[in-house]
C-alpha cells in the first residue's frame, strides 16, 4: 500500500486515497464473492440440489452487496479522514450493512418457498398433500418476513443514541408503552398471529375452492396479512388472515379435491322419472367431466305446482363438476322439451265462467 502511494504524485494523494482504498477494497470482495459462488454452482450442479440452486440463485446479487459493504469497513482504518466525518461514514456504513443483511434473509427465506413450490406443485391431480405444504411454508415463511424486517429495522434505529436512550427511558414505563402500542399494532399482530394459526391447522390451502363473502372462487396468495381470493370472474377479492380463523365460510376442498353437483328441474306430475334417470346416466357417460363415482336422480319435492327432481353427479374438482352441471342441466331440458313436452310445468287456471279448465304455460320461477 504504501508502495502505491509512494507512485502517486503528491498534490494528488488527498483526494485519489479516499478513492482508491475503497476501489480496491470491493474488487477484493467482487472476486472473493465470484469464487465463493463458482464453488457454489459446481457444487450444484454435482449435487443437482433444488434447495442449493434456490438458494444460490435468490442470495446471489445481494451476497456480493453484502461482502463489498464488509470490505470497505475493514479498509476503513487506512483512510485520511477527519474524526468528525470518520463517525459519520461508519455509521452510514452500519446502516447499509444491517439492511443488505435483513435483505439477504429475507432473500434466503424466499428461496424456500421456492423449493416447496418446485418440489411439491399443485398443477396435478391429486394435488392435497402439496397444497398443504405449500400453505404452511408461505405462511410460516411470511410471518419470518416480516419478523426479520421488523429485528433489522430494529437494529438500524438503535445506531442511533437518541433513540436508544429513548428506548431506555420507555423501559421505565412499559406498561403504559405496550398497552399503547399493543393496541395500536392490534390488527397487524393479530393477522400474524392469525397466520401462524392457519399454518398449524389449515382451514384454508393454496388452491382451494372457497365461499367468502358469498363469493365462490379459489385462494390464490397467501400473504402476511391477507388472502387473495380468485373469483370466478377473474375478479380479485381481498380478505384479512383473521377473517378465516373469526368467521365461518365454505371449504369445497378441505379434505379432497373431489366434488359433487346438484342440477335441480321442476317438471309436472306425468313425467317418467326413470326414463329421465336413464338420460342422464347415458349423458354423464358421455362426458369426460365425470368421474364415474356417483350418478343419480331423485325426486326431492312436490308442491302443487310442480315435481323437484335432484340429479346428482360427482367430478374431480369443483370446475369439473361447474361444467358437469351446466352440461347436465342444457341435456335435461333438451330432452325433456324434445320428448315430453307436456311435463314441462305448467299453471292450471280454472275459469269459473266458461266452467271448464285452461292450461296457461308459465315458465317455473
Amino acid at each position: 500500500m504504501d508502495t502505491l502511494l509512494e507512485s502517486i504524485p503528491a498534490p494528488y494523494r488527498p483526494w485519489v486515497l479516499p478513492l482508491l482504498v475503497p476501489a480496491l477494497a470491493i474488487v477484493v470482495a467482487i472476486l472473493v464473492h465470484a469464487v465463493v459462488y463458482f464453488i457454489a454452482d459446481r457444487m450444484t450442479r454435482k449435487t443437482a440440489a433444488v434447495a442449493d440452486t434456490a438458494l444460490v440463485r435468490h442470495t446471489r446479487s445481494l451476497a456480493r452487496v453484502v461482502m463489498a459493504l464488509i470490505a470497505i469497513q475493514i479498509a476503513l482504518p487506512w483512510l485520511s479522514i477527519p474524526d468528525s466525518a470518520a463517525g459519520v461514514v461508519r455509521h452510514v456504513l452500519s446502516l447499509a450493512l444491517i439492511a443488505a443483511l435483513t435483505w439477504l434473509t429475507i432473500a434466503a427465506l424466499r428461496s424456500v418457498d421456492d423449493v416447496v413450490s418446485r418440489r411439491y406443485p399443485i398443477d396435478v391431480a391429486d394435488n392435497l398433500k402439496a397444497r398443504m405444504i405449500q400453505t404452511q411454508t408461505r405462511l410460516l415463511s411470511r410471518t419470518l418476513m416480516v419478523v426479520v424486517a421488523i429485528i433489522g429495522l430494529s437494529a438500524m434505529l438503535m445506531t442511533f443514541p437518541r433513540v436508544r436512550q429513548l428506548g431506555q427511558s420507555m423501559l421505565a414505563s412499559a406498561g403504559i408503552a405496550g398497552l399503547i402500542v399493543g393496541f395500536a399494532a392490534r390488527p397487524t399482530l393479530g393477522n400474524l398471529i392469525a397466520g401462524v394459526q392457519l399454518a398449524l391447522t389449515q382451514p384454508i390451502r393454496i388452491d382451494d375452492v372457497v365461499i367468502v363473502e358469498g363469493e365462490w372462487g379459489w385462494i390464490e396468495q397467501i400473504k402476511s396479512t391477507f388472502v387473495v381470493v380468485r373469483i370466478w370472474d377473474q375478479r380479485r377479492l381481498i380478505v384479512p388472515l383473521q377473517y378465516f380463523i373469526e368467521k365461518p365460510f365454505q371449504n369445497w376442498t378441505r379434505r379432497s379435491a373431489d366434488i359433487l353437483g346438484t342440477v335441480y328441474l321442476y317438471v309436472d306430475y306425468h313425467i317418467p322419472v326413470d326414463e329421465v334417470r336413464e338420460e342422464l346416466r347415458r349423458i354423464v357417460k358421455d362426458c369426460d367431466k365425470w368421474d364415474g363415482r356417483v350418478c343419480g336422480l331423485q325426486v326431492t319435492n312436490a308442491t302443487e305446482k310442480s315435481m323437484e327432481l335432484r340429479a346428482l353427479v360427482s367430478a374431480a374438482n369443483s370446475s369439473a363438476a361447474w361444467d358437469l352441471r351446466c352440461l347436465v342441466r342444457e341435456k335435461l331440458i333438451a330432452f325433456l322439451s324434445a320428448r315430453y313436452p307436456g311435463c314441462l310445468p305448467r299453471f292450471r287456471v280454472e275459469l269459473d265462467q266458461d266452467n271448464h279448465e285452461t292450461e296457461v304455460g308459465s315458465e317455473k320461477r
